[in-house]
């Protein structure tokens, strides 16, 4: 989701955080605990009432005048704005796609809360709300070595562009610099769906299923987590990997392209070698991989587009996209290997 928190016309952000969350930065916050129709309402995710609208082509002239002719099986999802009241057009669908309002998971995250005790961190609406999330923070952390602390988060993410389906991501978070981590584990799914389609309404049956893949994925990142901090790893190795994670460009390229990577490689280097977030893991596999992560969340440059506000923004927001979840868990598999 490399894409900005979405703020309104009168300067309202549509999020809401538990905490002051070190993503976001907007929106509400709150120290009090919230049910999920809570944390929608103060995100600006209700009575969006997203519903599908029949596409019909710019009227055009023809011999028999002015005519708009009907574009058969699309149609455009629309929500009211809820701010302005206005509509707002989010995406092209077919006949067979419904669409999934905000508050019809409500039953659904209040049952993963009341049977997993977690509580509800953050919620917010993406991309011009396209895309809505929710996370919810699991109660224990886990403590790597005895030293290394990682919180797990429940996210529930939504689309109501047709992008995607309803999903919830596990997500462990490092508390002692924020890093949200990606492991490519074989023993553990790390995410669940719910179609767009009539029988997609929320269940308990569902919130269990949902909870049994974040304890499955909890243990074995556990498990090799705990590996990886008894293993060592010389600054000379974590240089190899990174070799092959950020392959260098062709001799021929542009000499701003050699530089940045080079500026790229010395900065891994600095955070696995030098970091003070290392301190207490230094020199081994599991440091190697807090590096790279560390990297891509805080230092990796990113590219500002017109759904973010700011570079510190965008890049906080890309930190959960696919290709920077798909190369953090590459980074996992080279490290742990």
């Amino acid at each position: 989701m490399a894409h900005n928190i979405e703020t309104f016309q009168n300067g309202k952000a549509a999020f809401v955080s538990a905490r002051q969350d070190v993503w976001h930065r907007l929106g509400t916050v709150t120290e009090d605990a919230m049910t999920a129709q809570q944390a929608l309402e103060l995100a600006l995710l209700t009575n969006w009432n997203v519903r599908k609208v029949a596409l019909r082509t710019e009227p055009m002239l023809s011999e028999e005048g002015v005519t708009t002719l009907n574009i058969p099986d699309q149609f455009a999802t629309v929500r009211t704005n809820p701010v302005s009241g206005t509509p707002d057009v989010l995406g092209v669908v077919g006949k067979k796609y419904q669409p999934i309002q905000n508050e019809e998971h409500t039953d659904l995250l209040n049952a993963l809360v009341d049977e997993s005790g977690a509580h509800f961190e953050t919620a917010g609406s993406l991309k011009g709300g396209r895309e809505v999330f929710v996370t919810m923070k699991m109660p224990q952390h886990m403590n790597i070595g005895g030293i290394d602390a990682v919180d797990l988060y429940l996210a529930a993410l939504n689309s109501h562009d047709g992008s995607s389906a309803f999903r919830f991501l596990v997500t462990p978070v490092r508390i002692v610099c924020a890093n949200t981590q990606a492991a490519a584990l074989k023993s553990a799914r790390s995410t669940f769906s719910v179609r767009h389609t009539s029988g997609a309404s929320a269940s308990l049956a569902q919130a269990r299923q949902a909870l049994g893949l974040t304890f499955k994925y909890q243990e074995a990142f556990e498990v090799e987590a705990e590996r990886m901090i008894q293993q060592t790893l010389t600054d000379t190795a974590f240089m190899g990997i990174m070799d092959r994670l950020f392959p260098a460009p062709a001799a021929d390229a542009p000499a701003s392209t050699r530089r940045r990577h080079t500026d790229q490689i010395n900065e891994l280097g600095r955070l696995f070698a030098d970091a003070s977030t290392n301190e207490t893991i230094r020199g081994t596999q599991w440091a190697g991989y807090q590096a790279v992560t560390e990297y891509i969340d805080h230092f990796a440059p990113a590219q500002r587009t017109k759904w973010t506000s700011s570079t510190g923004t965008a890049r906080a927001m890309r930190s959960l996209s696919t290709p920077v979840l798909n190369l953090k868990s590459r980074a996992f598999e080279l490290l742990k290997a």
